[in-house]
C-alpha cells in the first residue's frame, strides 16, 4: 500500500510505501539518500556496521519517512492500495487528510 501525500504549501506531491521496506533491507541506507532524507541516510551508514541494522531499519524506514513528510507539512492526498482507514491503521499515527482549495 501506498499513500500520495502533498504539501498544500509548495503543492509537490510524494508517495511513501506503507509497511516493510525491501528496498531498505536490500539497500541500507541508500533509499533514504534518494529520496533527500539525509539525515538518515547518515545514521543508517553508521549503524551499518553493526551488521543487522538494515534489517531492523527495513521494518522501520517507511514509518519514519511518513513521519518526517507529515512534519513538514505533507497531507495525505490519496492512498493506491487500500483505504485511509487500512493506512492509518496499519502506521499506529494520525494522518491529515489534503483538502483541495
Amino acid at each position: 500500500m501506498k499513500i500520495v501525500m502533498e504539501n498544500p504549501n509548495t503543492g509537490i506531491v510524494k508517495k511513501a510505501q506503507v509497511g516493510f521496506s525491501w528496498t531498505t533491507l536490500f539497500f541500507s541506507g541508500f533509499p533514504a539518500l534518494f529520496r533527500g532524507d539525509i539525515k538518515w541516510f547518515f545514521i543508517q551508514l553508521i549503524l551499518c556496521w553493526t551488521g543487522i541494522s538494515f534489517i531492523i531499519f527495513a521494518f522501520i524506514y517507511n514509518k519514519i519517512f511518513i513521519k518526517k513528510l507529515l512534519e513538514s507539512g505533507y497531507k495525505v492526498k490519496d492512498v493506491e492500495g487500500g483505504t485511509f482507514e487500512d493506512a492509518k491503521t496499519k502506521l499506529g499515527i494520525n494522518l491529515p487528510k489534503f483538502v483541495a482549495a
